[in-house]
């Protein structure tokens, strides 16, 4: 598929292999997954605005089109311009303590940046190893399986200083560590994938990365490559570990990575059994706390995020998940661990009220909110 800038996306289903054409598009229409689903992620932290109708009408999309999202609907040819609907924010940024914005390129960080009036309390930006090679075209199970870890390293390196360029002084960029889900690998990847029946709950995030044996070699490569290339400005990128459930996983892939101590590494929390092991995160060294409510809501609900026909018990203010939450942001301040929330734009507000997080974390399209 060749992308198209500013058309609209019509596909059955989003998928890592629609990357180009995700990111080139001004609206996306399909049929399957859920709001919270990792290539919708994608779409939110690109401000694109994200419609699914029925599987049968989608043949019938072809030519012009108008997305009306205030009306959740497709019409075929020109429609009428809606009026715009209020912020219904009522938190201001100024509320919310340190922000972390989650990206998917340097692009996304100077949009952030040239926000007016600009959202100062961004103090960081997150990015996940995975969206790295889709934007620098590369499939990091083909790289490490063909021998290339160093080079594969190199270029995830290249990627990272050039988004650290459009870093502000005093902001900094987070990397989570490569999360590749199997049935996501599957289409980025030439050679042949493990099938698993239930790539959520199977081997990603730190398990892959513990059972990996050229990941460290990629590993040490990225930093090395940051290192030269940006000196002493190397610390203001930081790692952190996604899909973990406690502190001995923690440990061990600190040895695995052959990380020096005075190395910071972050922690990923995102699984009931990491909402327990909080304390154990932060007396075992973690730099800071970073709260998937994605993942979390579902495994705590047992609702599929990415299957819109569950997206009625995908509740992300559920008494259960706003206690797991709780005692997370709990831990953390105890510790004098720095905690970020991730959040919604329509449940910011909630949370802000009933979470006394150090921060929260949000994809471009809320920081703009906020900065209107």
């Amino acid at each position: 598929m060749e992308p198209v800038d500013d058309s609209v996306l019509i596909v059955e289903g989003l998928g890592p292999e629609f990357y180009d054409a995700i990111v080139a598009a001004s609206a996306v229409v399909c049929a399957s997954g859920g709001r919270t689903g990792h290539m919708e992620s994608l779409c939110r932290s690109r401000g694109i605005p994200v419609l699914r109708i029925d599987r049968a009408d989608l043949d019938d999309l072809t030519g012009h089109v108008t997305v009306r999202l205030d009306r959740q609907s497709v019409t075929l040819g020109e429609a009428d311009r809606p009026q715009l609907s209020p912020n219904s924010l009522t938190v201001t940024s100024a509320d919310l303590g340190s922000v972390c914005v989650v990206i998917a390129d340097a692009t996304d960080v100077q949009a952030t940046n040239a926000l007016v009036p600009r959202v100062e309390q961004v103090t960081s930006f997150f990015v996940r190893e995975e969206f790295v090679c889709l934007s620098a075209g590369l499939s990091p199970l083909d790289a490490l399986r063909s021998g290339e870890a160093e080079r594969y390293g190199a270029a995830i390196g290249s990627e990272l200083c050039t988004i650290a360029k459009e870093l502000l002084p005093g902001q900094r960029l987070v990397l989570r560590l490569l999360d590749l889900r199997s049935d996501d690998a599957a289409q980025i990847t030439t050679g042949v994938v493990d099938h698993e029946p239930n790539p959520d709950l199977g081997l990603h995030g730190a398990r892959w990365l513990l059972e990996e044996p050229h990941y460290p070699r990629a590993f040490q490569a990225l930093r090395a490559y940051v290192h030269e290339r940006l000196g002493p400005d190397a610390d203001r990128l930081s790692f952190a570990v996604p899909f973990i459930n406690d502190h001995h996983e923690f440990r061990r892939l600190r040895r695995h990575l052959d990380l020096p101590d005075d190395t910071p590494l972050s922690v990923f929390v995102e699984t009931p059994a990491a909402v327990h092991s909080a304390p154990e995160f932060c007396a075992a060294g973690a730099a800071e706390l970073f709260v998937g409510t994605k993942d979390l809501v579902q495994f705590y609900l047992a609702a599929d995020r990415s299957n819109h026909l569950v997206a009625s018990s995908y509740q992300t203010r559920h008494p259960a998940v706003l206690a797991g939450l709780g005692q997370v942001v709990v831990s953390a301040r105890r510790a004098g661990t720095p905690v970020h929330v991730f959040a919604l734009a329509a449940d910011l507000d909630h949370y802000v009220r009933h979470l006394p997080a150090t921060g929260f974390m949000m994809c471009t399209a809320e920081a703009r909110l906020l900065s209107r």
